[in-house]
């Protein structure tokens, strides 16, 4: 640790009262400061400091000890560099995290002290801004909500007010007025409440919400029509039964691509008059490799593993098993009983090896299964060009299968294009065209739509949305993630207000860099 011995010097000071200079001692004592840590040691100032007698008879302070400017104030017991150090680590990490790099700084403090340290800094300043961003946030999910409010031109966070009903909107707004503009979403509450507190404010729908409730509707719609999502994919050329293994469908696995492979390259070096020696050398495999598949006529004898039979025990049953397997009679359980009962006295297994191959000749075809209700949402709500080939073709078999869904596509690249060029004044002649088609998730969409025109309207007109405000929901939630989720609001608000200040600093300060460099 590093020690500082001081003392101040022998002037006059002003009362803080008064202002009348003195220089009569009362006494002295010393004070003991913390600063910040010189390379990897802490650092304590030991400061002596006088006591002084005001002389003015009318103040009404006797005495008064003297302050060094920069380096004490009243009761600190650290020094304004040390506080503002542990200020930034107080916001940035709020209480144990914070005391943990504390420590690492050669700073040691509670997590309580760190807590009190962010209480007690006041809140940034701003104005009532022009353009008000209003939107939810959770502080339990599923349980308690709150509301924040930022400046969407300058993107600062406002406040963060406990609930989201409009009263605690309206009161706020009453509170501070001259707003122009008010963000949102598609909440009723907040819509009342920005007409109650802000009633000369214009209100603005967000465009992605308007988006997610088109969505919310296309996916009810084709859960309506789920039954030609199924009959759309299914072909009439698709085989219901089973199929022989000489169908073109079954797949050859790497090993019997790779015998059959190699016993026709044999067979091809030995029609051409190679020895078996030569043959080995060249292909670098072993002689009797080349032996065993220039004995084989065929390359099924390598893979059935059985080029000189054995007598088997099965071997006066096998017509019956071929019998039995042709009827339809599969159960290599129930085939053993029935042989035993023939007077077979082998084993099970030998069955169930005879009858492997036949199972593996057996493949059941099975139809491809229908793509998803979210997922043709998913394909409708996209821009086309975005589809992949594979789900292009689907999305336009189920289009070409089902009218109502094709209509119902329609609609909504029609809103789509009011949402991306901004043409809010077609918005009528959109809806007009989706009372025609029988559509009714669309009908009592449009109905919402116009239960919120005005709103809406400016929603798909200017460029005004509620982006920066979501932006903002994700900084609390990170927020909330690193302090656990056991932030009470008050802590949670300061913690958002001034992290976002201290950002807006630092990118101040690095501009303010750039621009000197």
């Amino acid at each position: 640790m590093v020690h500082i011995v001081a003392r101040t010097l022998d002037r006059s000071v002003s009362c803080p009262d008064c202002a009348l200079p003195s220089s009569h001692v009362h006494s002295r004592y010393e004070r003991r400061l913390a600063d910040t840590p010189v390379g990897d040691q802490p650092v304590l100032i030991e400061l002596t400091v006088r006591r002084l007698y005001c002389d003015n008879d009318q103040c009404g302070r006797r005495t008064f000890v003297e302050q060094v400017t920069g380096l004490t104030f009243r009761y600190g017991r650290r020094t304004p560099a040390s506080r503002r150090l542990l200020a930034v680590v107080a916001v940035a990490l709020a209480g144990r995290a914070g005391a943990r790099l504390a420590a690492a700084l050669q700073s040691r403090v509670s997590r309580a002290t760190l807590l009190r340290a962010i209480m007690a800094m006041p809140d940034p300043l701003w104005a009532v801004p022009k353009v008000l961003g209003v939107d939810d946030f959770a502080t339990r999910r599923g349980h308690h909500y709150g509301t924040v409010l930022i400046d969407c031109e300058t993107r600062q966070p406002l406040d963060l007010l406990p609930g989201r009903d409009a009263s605690t909107l309206a009161s706020w707004l009453r509170e501070h007025p001259g707003a122009e503009i008010i963000c949102r979403d598609r909440a009723g509450s907040y819509a009342d409440g920005a007409r109650t507190g802000a009633p000369n404010a214009v209100q603005v729908a967000d465009r992605f919400h308007l988006w997610q409730n088109l969505g919310t509707a296309a996916e009810a719609t084709i859960r309506l029509h789920s039954n030609c999502l199924k009959t759309a994919v299914t072909s009439p050329d698709s085989p219901a039964s089973e199929c022989d293994s000489t169908d073109a469908t079954k797949a050859m696995s790497p090993i019997e691509a790779r015998i059959r492979e190699r016993h026709a390259t044999i067979h091809a070096l030995l029609a051409q008059g190679h020895g078996i020696r030569e043959i080995a050398r060249e292909l670098h495999m072993g002689g009797n490799t080349v032996r065993r598949n220039a004995r084989a006529a065929a390359p099924e004898q390598l893979l059935s593993g059985r080029h000189q039979p054995r007598p088997s025990q099965l071997d006066p049953y096998k017509a019956h098993l071929d019998k039995r397997w042709a009827e339809g009679h599969t159960n290599a359980i129930q085939l053993h009983t029935e042989l035993q009962a023939l007077g077979y006295r082998g084993s099970y297994q030998i069955i169930s090896d005879y009858l492997r191959p036949r199972r593996r000749r057996r493949i059941r075809v099975v139809p491809p299964a229908p793509p998803g209700i979210r997922q043709v949402t998913g394909w409708m709500m996209r821009h086309p060009e975005r589809l992949s080939d594979g789900e292009g073709e689907q999305f336009a078999a189920i289009l070409a299968h089902c009218p109502e869904l094709k209509a119902l596509h329609t609609h909504v690249r029609g809103f789509a294009e009011i949402l991306q060029t901004r043409s809010g004044q077609h918005l009528k002649d959109w809806i007009t065209a989706t009372r025609t088609a029988d559509l009714p998730r669309l009908h009592a969409f449009a109905t919402g739509l116009e239960k919120d025109w005005d709103a809406v309207v400016q929603g798909l007109s200017t460029r005004w949305n509620s982006g920066p405000v979501e932006g903002r929901v994700n900084h609390i939630k990170m927020i909330k993630r690193q302090m656990f989720g056991r932030a009470k609001l008050p802590l949670l608000r300061k913690r958002v207000l001034l992290t976002a200040a201290q950002g807006d600093r630092h990118q101040a300060g690095v501009a303010l860099d750039r621009t000197a460099s």
